[in-house]
Parts: structure tokens; C-alpha cells; sequence
């Protein structure tokens, strides 16, 4: 063979490959056409779907694909959605991550946190002048929201157990509501003396008349902790990682479409976050008997 004729087969062997390369990189590129949210039902659908709306939006516009929410029925759905590829991105409480980390053996990792989320809190609220203190509540009746609520369940336990309040054998009743305003309605309905629920959903339904504060009034905040986080998978194609996380990182809240987005979302901004900041929230899982 001359050498023109072996630098042709060369030429044409580079090709072939540089070619096959270009497809297989195009693959990889054009393999998820649709990013797959969902977020653990802590409000009523409708209210978790105008909240994504125009943060879904936003992401399609800078990821350059399709942005699904999908509701789920309840906490557990939201954890096995993510594990079993049913979903790529969710919306998480404290404890629910931990839940998916421990489910999926370390392959969940939480991307970004709302800035309030590095000292979240938890209110206690009454309709009772009777009830000034965690202490009073023993012998009385009692909502949490969900049971794998961090800010609904998981932490006001705690905090009870360490004032020397059980539950389970000093109060006369505890039900589950299910959810944040849930519980509120339980509690301004009547139905039990008082309840816990997420401080950033107290807020939201005082600022917007929901709850009549002369009627509802809060007796207890619970310290700082940490607790919501947008988590994915571990083996999410990293460039589409980098992407979602950048795009959380750059909203703005000078900027008055990102202002919008980021009010919805009850956030000043976005920032990193980890999931050595849930340590806390998985020892005190584990000393409440809740994690298994």
C-alpha cells in the first residue's frame, strides 16, 4: 500500500470516528428531553402548582428543555418518584431528603437552598388563652401536618421532647393534618386546641387575610434549623446539573421577573447547599424513633 493511499485510510478512519463521536456527544445532549419536577405536598396542589408556574418557566428558558410539574399524592411518593427515575427534581423538607438519602443509599444530594432555609422554624398556634407554653398543651388535643413533615411534625416533636413533653402520652389526642394550612383550619375550626406548622406558610396566610390572627395567635417559635432543599439524583448528567444549579444561583431579586419567581417561592434568594447541613435534622429523625 503507498503511503497516499494509507494516509487516505487514515483520513477516512478519523472521520469515521470524529463522526461517531459527534453522534454519541448529540445523544447525550438531546437524551432528556423533559426535566420532571415535583415537590412534597405540604399545601394544597393548586397552590403548589401556581407557586412552580413561573419558576418552571424559567428553567426551560435556561436549561433549553421542557420543565413537567408533577404533583404527588404524599410525602413518600415525592422520595420513591426521585429514586425510581419517576422524577429528576423535587422539592424537599429537612427530613424528607434525609429520607431519600438514607432509601437510596447516599445517591440523593440536595442542589441549592433558599437563604431562609439555613434557619427555618416552626410555629405553635391556639385558638386557647388557656395555652402560653409548650408545657400547657399536656392533656390537651393536637395536629402535626404530615407525618414526614420536617417543620410540621419532625421538628416540633423535637422540640417538645426536650421540653419533657411526650406526645404520644401527655397530650389527650394527636392527629396528622397533612399539611401546613391544613392544620391551620384544624386549629381555627376547632377541631383540636393547637398545632404546628411550617412559620413560612403561618406568614403567607396572615399577609394575605386567611387566618384571623385575633382568633389564631402563635405561643411558640421554635429556634433556627435547617430544613427545604431542591434535591436530584447523584448520577443527573453533570452539565444539566451545573445548568439547574446556575439557574437558581443567578435569579435576582433586583431583577422584578426574578423578584416574582423568588416572592412565589418565599425566598430572598437561592445558595448552595449540602447534605452535611441535614445532620442535625437525620440525629433528631433517629432520636424521635422516626427514621427507619
Amino acid at each position: 500500500m503507498s503511503y497516499l493511499s494509507s494516509s487516505k485510510v487514515l483520513k477516512t478512519l478519523l472521520s469515521t470516528a470524529l463522526a461517531s463521536a459527534m453522534l454519541l456527544s448529540s445523544g447525550l445532549t438531546h437524551a432528556q428531553q423533559v426535566l420532571r419536577v415535583s415537590a412534597i405536598p405540604d399545601e394544597a396542589p393548586t397552590e403548589l402548582q401556581r407557586k412552580f408556574k413561573p419558576l418552571g418557566d424559567y428553567l426551560e428558558k435556561k436549561l433549553g428543555m421542557k420543565v413537567e410539574f408533577t404533583p404527588v399524592t404524599d410525602y413518600a411518593a415525592s422520595v420513591e418518584g426521585l429514586i425510581n427515575h419517576k422524577l429528576d427534581m423535587v422539592w424537599f423538607g429537612g427530613f424528607t431528603f434525609i429520607q431519600a438519602k438514607v432509601r437510596s443509599n447516599n445517591q440523593v444530594v440536595p442542589l441549592v437552598q433558599r437563604a431562609e432555609d439555613e434557619k427555618f422554624k416552626s410555629v405553635f398556634i391556639t385558638t386557647s388563652r388557656d395555652i402560653a407554653k409548650l408545657d400547657d398543651l399536656k392533656g390537651k388535643t393536637f395536629t402535626f401536618g404530615s407525618e414526614s413533615s420536617t417543620s410540621g411534625h419532625l421538628m416540633p416533636r423535637s422540640y417538645l421532647l426536650a421540653a419533657k413533653i411526650n406526645p404520644d402520652t401527655d397530650m389527650k389526642r394527636i392527629a396528622f393534618s397533612g399539611a401546613h394550612d391544613a392544620t391551620v383550619a384544624a386549629v381555627s375550626g376547632g377541631k383540636v386546641d393547637a398545632g404546628a406548622l411550617n412559620i413560612s406558610v403561618w406568614e403567607k396566610l396572615v399577609a394575605s387575610g386567611k387566618v384571623d390572627t385575633k382568633v389564631v395567635h402563635v405561643f411558640y417559635t421554635t429556634p433556627g434549623y435547617y430544613d427545604y432543599n431542591w434535591s436530584v439524583r447523584a448520577d443527573m448528567n453533570p452539565v444539566l446539573r451545573k445548568k439547574l444549579s446556575d439557574a437558581f444561583l443567578a435569579l435576582d431579586a433586583n431583577n422584578p421577573a426574578d423578584k416574582e419567581i423568588l416572592d412565589l417561592q418565599r425566598a430572598s434568594k437561592f445558595i448552595p447547599t449540602k447534605a452535611e447541613n441535614y445532620a442535625a435534622i437525620e440525629a433528631a429523625a433517629r432520636n424521635a424513633g422516626l427514621l427507619k
